[in-house]
């Protein structure tokens, strides 16, 4: 079922975004050559819980972490580990849910690893642009089909790279996952129309090859792509509203408006 939100529950989703945003701004500070995907964790989940939220995948499905930590050729829910040591030239993306006082938010970001190529740059900054791209399809009266035809015009038709199927944004309040989906591909015109007061996630996974995936068999959770190319995703969390689509999970509002 969609829940249509109150600007109270908005106000108080835009909240546990804040906790978020202030995580990913400081692992800016500590993703550096020579870290291991374990620091990450620990830094996020100890940043999110001294500021009073709840890492809302612990337990989710049987999930042990407050992140997922995907370096390079992993698109998505990937073990935060001890023993993996990031190199410069990696890129890693770091995804994670928040429970504030019964209010959810959700981010994923890429990061560089020091200096990355050129090629896996342009990755990431398509990445990031087709996010946006999606979110300002999300006005009053588009539908979800607008927002993923932008997306998959952009990533595949424009840049050449794939645009990962198998996972799709979503609904979220009053739990982490909600319908509708919010597929990053589809038909402008079709699909569930959006109304003020819906929250949902746009999240692009977008790979340097094939969009296919497959899912690990030995954890049961690691995505990665199929034919071992790298892999970008970000991801806010946004609220439809009649001025337009208001993001909840801000790192900084003057970069978000340059998109939007």
């Amino acid at each position: 079922m969609i829940t249509l939100k109150s600007p109270r529950e908005i106000e108080g989703m835009r909240q546990s975004g804040a906790i978020i945003a202030g995580m990913h701004q400081g692992l800016r500070d500590i993703i550096k050559p020579g870290i291991s995907t374990w620091e990450i964790e620990t830094f996020s989940r100890d940043y999110i819980e001294s500021h009073g939220g709840r890492a809302a995948q612990i337990g989710f499905e049987g999930y042990e972490y407050a992140t997922t930590v995907s370096v390079n050729n992993e698109v998505a829910h990937a073990f935060p580990r001890k023993q993996l040591f990031l190199k410069e030239g990696d890129i890693v993306t770091v995804d994670t849910v928040v429970d504030l006082n019964g209010y959810y938010s959700d981010s994923a970001w890429t990061y560089a690893v020091g200096e990355v190529s050129p090629e896996v740059q342009r990755l990431m900054d398509v990445a990031k642009r087709a996010m946006y791209i999606g979110i300002e399809q999300a006005q009053v009266g588009n539908r979800l089909g607008d927002v993923g035809a932008a997306i998959n015009a952009y990533v595949e038709d424009e840049n050449g790279f794939g645009n990962v199927r198998d996972y799709v944004g979503h609904g979220i309040q009053p739990t982490m996952h909600e319908d509708p989906s919010v597929f990053h591909y589809g038909e402008a015109g079709h699909g569930l129309r959006l109304k003020p007061g819906m929250t949902i996630t746009i999240e692009p996974m977008v790979n340097m090859g094939t969009w296919e995936v497959e899912t690990s068999e030995e954890d049961g959770w690691t995505v990665t792509t199929l034919d071992g190319s790298w892999s970008a995703q970000y991801e806010h969390v946004i609220a439809i509203t009649e001025d337009g689509p208001k993001i909840l999970t801000s790192q900084d509002p003057e970069f978000d408006a340059k998109y939007l």
